[in-house]
């Protein structure tokens, strides 16, 4: 290893460093990172105080991180990276639906609930029935599938957000789609939301002069046995910042409408008042290699 370290010898020698990581994978990792991070050195040459605005930032950023709060992958998300790496493992089929962002509010575990319950536990929103069938790409059912959903109250806020206003699960539900891959249950029409501004990548947004937004939407991961998984939302068509979305997730294909429905005789047929919004999804998911 050489001892020499200069501007000219520095990025060979930190990867020759890890020239014994075991793992070949982990060894090709730290090489490639080691010389784009160099790379980034060298062209915007930072000042030492600089550098330590930016030691500090990544540290106040780990601080910010809770057991409900994960600013790291907020700030994955506002660069890009979060989607870009959905975009580079969502190589699929034509056929099978696009993935997004994972988001900084899932929880491991959302409440099993029955098909066609309520994931709206405050019953303050405009209704709305979603529904949609679990498939694969070659339009086959897929019974059992699991569909996990979660989204913000009609205020744009999570359960996690205001734990003192929304119970525990509130605008969450897991549901196992039924002999013919369908799904359903009843909601709110969400909203249009600011990411959370008050740690360091709000401060980022700020420094930037980028709003903080994101359009209405909900979540969904889907998963079937045979099958690979996918993260996704729908989008609520017409909601402000589909265009400029914070963390870049919005894809054509997952913007869908929630159309209004005043039909007493529908209402009663999904159990809900009238009138309500109707939004459908389908999902369809490639088989594993």
């Amino acid at each position: 290893m050489a001892t020499d370290f200069t501007e000219e010898t520095a990025t060979a020698a930190v990867v020759e460093s890890f020239e014994n990581t075991p793992d070949p994978r982990l060894r090709e990792i730290l090489g490639s990172l080691t010389r784009h991070l160099h790379d980034f050195v060298r062209e915007i040459e930072p000042t030492i105080e600089e550098w330590e605005q930016a030691i500090g930032f990544l540290t106040a950023t780990g601080h910010k991180c809770d057991d409900v709060r994960q600013e790291f992958i907020l700030l994955s998300d506002v660069l890009g990276v979060s989607m870009l790496v959905e975009t580079l493992n969502g190589r699929r089929a034509a056929a099978a639906t696009d993935s997004t962002v994972l988001g900084p509010f899932h929880v491991v575990e959302s409440p099993a609930r029955e098909q066609g319950e309520s994931i709206d536990l405050l019953g303050k929103g405009e209704p709305c029935v979603v529904t949609g069938r679990v498939v694969s790409v070659d339009g086959t059912p897929l019974p059992g599938a699991l569909v996990d959903v979660w989204q913000c109250n009609e205020q744009g806020f999570y359960d996690v957000q205001q734990p003192d206003v929304q119970p525990p699960g509130n605008g969450r539900g897991l549901f196992t789609a039924d002999d013919t891959g369908t799904f359903r249950f009843v909601t709110v029409v969400p909203s249009h939301y600011p990411i959370p501004t008050d740690g360091p990548v709000g401060a980022l947004l700020t420094a930037s002069r980028r709003h903080p937004y994101r359009p209405a939407h909900i979540h969904f991961i889907a998963g079937a046995a045979g099958h690979t998984p996918v993260t996704t939302h729908i989008f609520v068509a017409g909601s402000p910042y589909l265009e400029s979305d914070a963390v870049f997730a919005v894809k054509k294909s997952l913007v869908e409408e929630f159309t209004a429905v005043d039909d007493p005789d529908r209402a009663a047929d999904f159990q809900v008042a009238n009138p309500f919004r109707l939004a459908n999804f389908d999902i369809v998911l490639e088989a594993s290699s």
